[in-house]
Order: C-alpha cells, then structure tokens, then sequence
C-alpha cells in the first residue's frame, strides 16, 4: 500500500479514534474511579462493613439468638423476618444478617458480636459508600440508561484498543518500541502527553480488553439478552427438567407436568394462549438489590422449590430444621470462613447456602458453591460447584474475580495500578485534544477538521466484524459514519461544532 495512502488512511483512522475518545473518555474515568473506590472499600471496611472487628472469646452464642436479637432492631417484629445470615470472615470479625419488615419496607443489615450477640450496628443494606459506588459503576445511578450508556461505553473502549494500536504501531512500528520507547520524541508538551497516552495503553490494552468482555457479560443488551442467556446452568443437572417444581410437604409426589401450575406463573416465551408464566430463578430469588450476589452462570437458573419427593440425603432424618442445624450442616458439607445462607421465603422456599469470591468470600473463583436444602425434608436439591460451571460460567467467575480483585493482595495491587493506568491514558487523550485545538477556535475540531478523507475499507471492515458482536457498538459506529460522512458534509451549523 503505497504511503500516501497509509497516511491518509491514518488520518481517518485517528479521527475515528478521537470521536469514540472525546465520548469514552469521562465515563471511562467514571468506571475506573469507581472500580478503585469499590477495590480498597472490599477489602477495608468490607463490602457490606463487615469487617468490623470484635474481640475473639472461647464460645459464641446461637446464631439462632444472634438472629433474634438482630430480628430485635426492627420497629415491630409482628411481621419481621430474617432474610440472609453471613457467617463472620474471622474469628475476630462480625456476623451480618439481612432483617426485612415487608409491611413497613425495611430492608436493613445488622452487624451482631457473635460472641456475646449484641447488636454493633444497623444501616439499610446496599446504602454504604461501596454500594453507591457500585451503583455509578454499573448504572450511573440512571437504571437502564445508565446501563446502556455504560454497555456502549464498555464496547467503544474494544474499538478504541484496536484503533489505538493501530495508530500507536504506524509511529512505532514494533512490540518493543510501542511498550518501551526509546526516548520522548522532543520537548513538546503534546508529544510528551502523546507519548504516555499511548505507551500505557499499549500495556494495559489485553487487560483493558478482557474488563471490557468481563463487564459487558453483566450489560442489559449483550450480557442478559445474548450471552448470558445461552450460557445458564442447566436446572436438569439435579434432576428436575425443565424448571425445578414441588409439592407441598402433605401432597403426594408428582411427575413433571406438561404445564406449570398457576403458582408458578409469570413469564416465559411461548406460552400457550400467551399467559405468562414466572419461574423462580436465582436471579429474581436471591438478587433483589443493585449488587449481584449470585454468581453470574446461576442467574437465569430456576431455582428448585421445597416439598419435592426428589433430593439426596441431607440434614439428618428426625432433626429440628432450623438457623443452627443449618449453619452446622454446612460446616459439615465445607464451607469455612465467610459464606451466606439465605433463608426459605415462602412455603416453597429452600435453604440455600453459597460461598463464591463473587461476594468476597473468599480469594479461590474455583472453589465457587451454591447449596439448596429442602425446608421440610432437609435433603439436597441442588449442589454445584465451579467444576460443574460451563465453559463461558467459567470463565465469569475467574475473571469477575480477576475484574473485582478478590484473589489476594497481589489482585488487588494489580486493580489498583489499572485503575490509575486507564484514568491517566482517559486525561492524557483529553489533554492532547485541548492541546492540539487552534487557538481562538470553538467546537470539537476533531484531526484533519474540514476535509473529506477516504475510507479504510479493510480496516473498517474489521471494526465492523467486531462491533458486530457487540450490539451497541455497532450502533455507535453508525452513529459515527453518519455524522462523519454524512450529517457534516451537508448540515454547516453542526460542522461549526463537529469540525
């Protein structure tokens, strides 16, 4: 290719490059400030504070008493429940339990001594500073907008990475020289700032990218609708196909039926006659707060229902099924340190106990577990574990560790200095824009402003194969086409801003 080509290519290139940029860049300092807050509050205070220390003693008292007096700092208890207990990480750490009042709309975490069972502290859950964080990471505390904005922030960054290198190879055109440059081209501020620009992003690119495919399997549109949908646990690996039902504890056992029961109505496609038809997932059960708490594969998964004739030996025959028979059986079954176990809701509900790096439980993805007990017959419905993930299920839960730093202190190191990276090379790439702008000038005035340049086909072809498994971007890169080679060509009022 002959090199005027290549230049002028370049140029096209590069005004691609700085309109994804001038849009990514605030949000993307957003997510990685955020990221870093989240980072260090996990393994300071703890997600929900429950690092809180107590002082060790030789005997702690039942969780069941801790439960109640947790139970006790509701207004009135008349309808007062105990949702989820959080065994200490410690032993010189707090026990957490999550206490609801359905009728008054309390939804709060009590933080209890589990030696002497006093109550430390209340607050409503998902209220601390990490949640906030976490909420401005994932939504911009805009719900599904902010979702959105997000996803399409998550797929640009993919497009910039490879734009980025693109243009970063044509001035350093070899590995060595992209990640170690031999010296700043000259003293110019610009190219200084040009110089950091791209060099940390060419480290941290691979990285930067596997965040980006990390976070977006948690995305409304190419996380929930595509790939998370096709990659669920399947519910019949316990034996129950399709979707978990049970009886109640004095109906006689029965056959998967042909069509759900009205108690298991909501919404599934394909229904006959269109009657939705809810079934009880992991998701809409456990997650019913902005923080996901159950790992990523398990979402749309039905979850299985007490009452069921189905199971494997459990609690022992005879035995009272309560907080504490349930909390010892699941020392028996492993779990150790910090874990969960979420009480049964309803009639049908199930005992599940669950421990997963996800949560901050522990720094091991693969020794990722989720447990369901059956609440009258205290059998096992369900036991999974990391090995019985899919592939992409995998994946996600290594990587959404590798994402959240719960794998050690040197994860969280790692986090750390990513963090920074992407927050400098997101102000570094705004400088050298406002550096770059003519004086006395209004507008973006984006590279070659005014001139029409032609289309790298090979190269846009690619971005296109790969914007298009990422829905939004290829809906940013129409957006961008048309302002570009289109809009700004024909409407002079926008070129004034645009270019």
């Amino acid at each position: 290719m002959k090199k005027s080509k290549i230049s002028s290519y370049y140029t096209t290139i590069w005004r691609w490059h700085f309109y994804a940029g001038v849009f990514v860049a605030p949000f993307l300092i957003v997510l990685a400030a955020t990221g870093l807050g989240m980072v260090l509050l996990a393994n300071t205070t703890g997600r929900d504070n429950d690092r809180v220390k107590v002082l060790p003693e030789a005997t702690s008292v039942p969780i069941s008493t801790q439960a109640k007096n947790a139970l006790a700092t509701l207004p009135d208890t008349k309808d007062g429940l105990v949702a989820q207990y959080t065994a200490p990480r410690s032993q010189d750490t707090v026990a957490l339990f999550r206490v609801k009042s359905l009728e008054k709309h309390i939804d709060n975490m009590v933080l209890v001594n589990p030696y002497t069972g006093q109550v430390i502290t209340t607050f409503p859950r998902q209220s601390n500073l990490y949640h906030k964080l976490d909420n401005l990471h994932g939504e911009l505390m805009m719900g599904k907008t902010g979702d959105f904005i997000q996803e399409l922030t998550a797929s640009l960054t993919i497009l910039l990475i490879i734009t980025g290198i693109f243009l970063w190879w044509q001035k350093k055109p070899s590995v060595q020289k992209m990640l170690i440059p031999n010296k700043i081209d000259d003293l110019k501020k610009r190219s200084t700032f040009r110089t950091i620009h791209a060099t940390l992003g060419s480290w941290v690119a691979l990285v930067l990218l596997f965040f980006c495919i990390s976070g977006l399997a948690w995305a409304g549109i190419w996380g929930e609708k595509m790939v998370q949908a096709w990659n669920q646990f399947p519910a019949g690996k316990w034996g129950v196909e399709p979707t978990p039902v049970s009886v109640l504890p004095n109906s006689p056992p029965q056959a998967m039926p042909a069509t759900l029961p009205p108690s298991m109505q909501g919404h599934i496609h394909g229904a006959a006659g269109e009657q939705a038809v809810h079934v009880h997932t992991h998701g809409n059960t456990l997650n019913d707060g902005k923080t996901k708490e159950v790992p990523w594969v398990l979402e749309f998964t039905p979850m299985p229902r007490s009452g069921t004739s189905l199971g494997k030996e459990g609690l022992q025959t005879g035995m009272p099924i309560t907080l504490d028979s349930v909390d010892n059986y699941a020392r028996q079954l492993g779990f150790v340190g910090r874990y969960q176990i979420n009480l049964p809701q309803d009639d049908k509900g199930v005992w599940t106990m669950s421990q997963d790096s996800m949560s901050y439980d522990m720094t091991h993805p693969m020794a990722d577990r989720t447990v369901h007990v059956d609440r009258y017959t205290g059998k096992i419905l369900a036991d999974i574990r990391y090995q019985d993930y899919n592939a992409f299920g995998k994946f996600m839960a290594a990587g959404l560790a590798l994402h959240m730093g719960t794998m050690g202190w040197a994860s969280i190191l790692a986090n750390v200095l990513f963090c920074l990276a992407v927050i400098v090379i997101s102000i570094s790439g705004l400088v050298m824009w406002w550096q770059r702008r003519p004086a006395n000038t209004k507008g973006l005035q984006p590279p070659a402003s005014g001139k029409k340049l032609p289309i790298p086909w090979p190269f846009a072809g690619l971005l296109l194969v790969v914007a298009c498994i990422f829905p939004t971007a290829i809906m940013a890169i129409g957006m961008i086409a048309i302002l570009d080679f289109v809009v700004l060509q024909r409407v002079k009022k926008l070129q004034s801003f645009f270019a």
